[in-house]
C-alpha cells in the first residue's frame, strides 16, 4: 500500500524535478571547474605583459586583435576586452552560487554590478574589434559575434532592470542568461576542442579559421546553453515527467562533451601556455 501511494503523479514530478536539478548541479559544477581554469590562464597570461608594459603589452601575445601602433581606440579596445575578461569569466559562476547569494548579499550585489559592467563594456569592445580589426573569419563569423554581444547588452539590461525594480525572481533568469552568453567565448574553446577531440576537426579549415562546423559553433556556443536554458526552466515547472527525464539525459550528454572539451583545452590551450 505505501508502494503504491508513493507512485503518484504529484510523486513522479517531484522525482523528475529532482532529476532535472541533480543534472543542472553536475554541469554547474564541471562547467564552474572550467571556467577557474580559463580565468587562471588568463590571469597568468595576459595581465602580466599589460602590467609591465601597458598597452604594448598585448603585442607579444599574438593575438590577432592586439596591439597596434597609433590606434589608441582599438588598442584600448583590446586590452580591456581582454582584461575584463577574468572578471566576467570568473565573477559569472560566483554570481550563481546560492551560498554566496545568500550568506554574502552585499557581496553579491557589487559583485553583480562589476560583473554588469564588464560584460556590457567587453561585449561593445568585442563589437569594435571584430568589425575595424579581427582578421580571422568571415561574414558570417563575425555576424556569430555580433548577436553575442548584442544579446549580452540586452540581457544586461533586462537583469539590471528587474533588479531596480526589485523583480528578484526574474532578475536571476536574467542573470542566467547573461551568464551563458558572455561565457561564449568559453564555450567556443571548449565546443571547439571537444569537436577536434571527437572528429579530429572535420568541417574547419584551419589555415582560414573557416568552415561549416565552425560557422555552427559561432551561433552554437550561445543558442544552444540558451536554449537548453529555457528548456531547464520549462522542465523545472513542468509535472511531464518524460520531458523532465529527456532533458535530464541530454544535459548529461552535453555536459560529457563539454567535460571532453575542458580537458582537452585544458591540456593542449591553457596549461602548455602558463
Amino acid at each position: 500500500m505505501n508502494d503504491i501511494a508513493l507512485d503518484t503523479p504529484a510523486s513522479r514530478a517531484a522525482l523528475g524535478r529532482r532529476a532535472v536539478q541533480a543534472s543542472a548541479r553536475l554541469w554547474f559544477l564541471i562547467a564552474a571547474l572550467g571556467h577557474g581554469i580559463f580565468l587562471i590562464y588568463i590571469l597568468a597570461v595576459f595581465f602580466p605583459p599589460v602590467a609591465s608594459h601597458g598597452l604594448a603589452g598585448l603585442d607579444g601575445l599574438h593575438l590577432p586583435s592586439g596591439f597596434r601602433e597609433g590606434d589608441a581606440l582599438g588598442n584600448l579596445a583590446a586590452v580591456s576586452h581582454v582584461l575584463l575578461a577574468a572578471l566576467v569569466i570568473g565573477g559569472g559562476p560566483l554570481q550563481l552560487i546560492p551560498g554566496v547569494r545568500q550568506r554574502f548579499p552585499i557581496f553579491h550585489r557589487w559583485l553583480g554590478r562589476a560583473y554588469l559592467f564588464a560584460a556590457m563594456l567587453s561585449a561593445l569592445g568585442g563589437l569594435y574589434m571584430t568589425w575595424t580589426r579581427s582578421p580571422i573569419g568571415d561574414l558570417l563569423s563575425k555576424a556569430g559575434i555580433s548577436i553575442d554581444a548584442i544579446l549580452i547588452l540586452v540581457f544586461g539590461a533586462m537583469a539590471l532592470r528587474s533588479a531596480l525594480a526589485r523583480r528578484f525572481d526574474l532578475h536571476r533568469r536574467w542573470a542566467m542568461r547573461l551568464f551563458l552568453a558572455a561565457s561564449a567565448v568559453w564555450f567556443f574553446r571548449v565546443g571547439l576542442m571537444a569537436w577536434v577531440t571527437l572528429t579530429g576537426g572535420i568541417g574547419i579549415d584551419f589555415e582560414t579559421f573557416t568552415g561549416p562546423f565552425l560557422y555552427v559553433l559561432g551561433f552554437a556556443q550561445y543558442l544552444l546553453p540558451l536554449a537548453m536554458l529555457e528548456w531547464y526552466f520549462r522542465a523545472h515547472r513542468s509535472s511531464d515527467q518524460g520531458m523532465q527525464l529527456a532533458f535530464s539525459i541530454t544535459l548529461l550528454l552535453l555536459t560529457g562533451v563539454m567535460s571532453i572539451g575542458i580537458g582537452t583545452a585544458t591540456m593542449g590551450m591553457w596549461l602548455p601556455r602558463m
